[in-house]
């Protein structure tokens, strides 16, 4: 949603008050929120002013137990690197970052510069791709969530980012196709709004793999989508330069397709395993002693 609103909040400052200006907008918004978190955010969730008993009863019996006789757990880095399904969902989330950055990076000068369209006209139809990631991330999540309670967790998580993502590389690869820009800028963002739709079931499958380890395991796999992010912003527009932007655009497709395959290794049953190291054995305590 924040995305969906950059491009026209950030070209109408550029036209009134100067490029400069949308970078002071940018830092003072960036300053609120920093504020904001800082604010309401708790450590826990018991800690919370807000929260209601239901909430917290809610939360805490999806907690793992607590063990007093616990110390610590080893990390399964071996595991994580060596678990099928953990790098199908990585390699798979390098293709989504991929994809999804061309959008970030690349729609708003590929509509201006390469379709032709003016700086307030390109800032309208720019917002079509994150208006549609914005409404289709819950709804991909909606419908993941009836597919697993139907028919299972392959069904409702593997299955629907699989054909997610394969829709969108049919929808990137007509959007360019096009002859009218305005007709392009819809199918594209249709694209965007198809590689959503598969963005919840990596995470919720990244936490239900993970288990106690799911923060590491998720920040691995989101490590993958940064890749494709920072590999796009610049061959991207090489390939535009040397192919043709339709080109850079088909090359996109075929990544979310490769996304779309690799969902196929992914068993959404498979769990690290994490090592717990006991307490060392407490001296007793003679009688007498404090």
């Amino acid at each position: 949603a924040g995305a969906g609103i950059t491009p026209r909040l950030i070209t109408y400052i550029i036209l009134n008050y100067g490029w400069q200006w949308a970078f002071w907008v940018s830092a003072m918004i960036g300053l609120c929120a920093g504020v904001a978190w800082f604010v309401i955010s708790r450590d826990k969730p018991r800690e919370h002013p807000w929260i209601t008993a239901e909430e917290i009863s809610y939360i805490e019996s999806g907690l793992p137990p607590a063990s007093a006789d616990v110390k610590k757990q080893s990390f399964p880095w071996r595991g994580i690197f060596t678990n099928r399904s953990v790098l199908a969902l990585t390699g798979s989330y390098f293709c989504y970052g991929y994809v999804a950055y061309i959008f970030f990076a690349w729609f708003f000068k590929y509509l201006s510069q390469v379709r032709g369209l003016n700086l307030k006209s390109s800032s309208y139809y720019a917002m079509l791709p994150f208006i549609a990631m914005a409404i289709c991330s819950p709804v991909g999540g909606w419908i993941s969530d009836i597919l697993v309670k139907r028919a299972g967790e392959r069904a409702g998580r593997c299955g629907v980012a699989c054909g997610s993502m394969a829709l969108a590389a049919v929808f990137v690869a007509l959007g360019t196709r096009a002859a009218d820009v305005r007709l392009a800028s819809v199918v594209l963002a249709g694209g965007a709004g198809a590689l959503y739709l598969s963005q919840s079931a990596f995470w919720s499958l990244s936490s239900r793999i993970g288990g106690r380890s799911a923060g590491s395991l998720s920040g691995v796999m989101n490590m993958g989508s940064q890749i494709g992010g920072a590999v796009t912003a610049s061959l991207t527009p090489w390939i535009a330069k040397y192919f043709g932007w339709g080109t850079s655009f088909f090359v996109a497709a075929g990544v979310c397709c490769v996304g779309a395959i690799l969902w196929l290794a992914v068993d959404p049953d498979s769990t690290l395993q994490t090592k717990l190291e006991p307490l060392p054995a407490q001296p007793a305590v003679s009688p007498g002693r404090m």
